[in-house]
């Protein structure tokens, strides 16, 4: 039986503007705290190299392999651990609800023999973490857009 831990926000921004500081791992030492340090390149297969702070825990490097992406909608990524008996899946995605708002849900789902065990000794960092995420990003992509959205228009 798998376990699940989720942050959903509303977000004022169009999900383009959401999708364009997810998709670009070098901008995320600016805005996220969960993830300080970020590398690779999202596409199916790929190992990314993250830099994990959860909050009350030492810094730890991870390397999840991204298993799904779809443009201002969703990045999935897997990290098995413990020779595969901790095997999770982590999302970021983003629900359009007009042209300008949307919902933002960052959380991610442990499974494998020891996976749930793993989450529940970590849940109170994990929400934490995850609601840091979330309310960073919301309030990047929110300042972004009122930018782009005041800025004068060239003729």
């Amino acid at each position: 039986m798998a376990l699940k831990f989720e942050h959903r926000v509303g977000v004022n921004a169009p999900a383009e503007t959401i999708w364009g500081f997810v998709y670009d791992l070098t901008t995320w030492p600016d805005w996220n705290p969960l993830y300080p340090k970020a590398e690779g390149q999202i596409r199916i297969g790929t190992t990314l190299e993250l830099t994990l702070a959860l909050p009350g825990e030492a810094h730890r490097t991870i390397r999840p392999k991204v298993v799904d992406w779809i443009p201002n909608e969703q990045l999935h990524w897997r990290l098995t651990m413990l020779g595969g008996l901790v095997n999770n899946i982590r999302y970021v995605e983003i629900e359009k609800l007009g042209p300008e708002n949307c919902i933002l849900s960052n959380g991610e789902i442990f499974g494998g023999l020891l996976g749930p065990m793993v989450g529940k000794q970590m849940a109170r960092s994990i929400n934490r973490g995850f609601t840091q995420m979330g309310e960073a990003l919301k309030a990047r992509a929110e300042a972004a857009w009122r930018e782009q959205a005041s800025a004068p228009t060239s003729v």
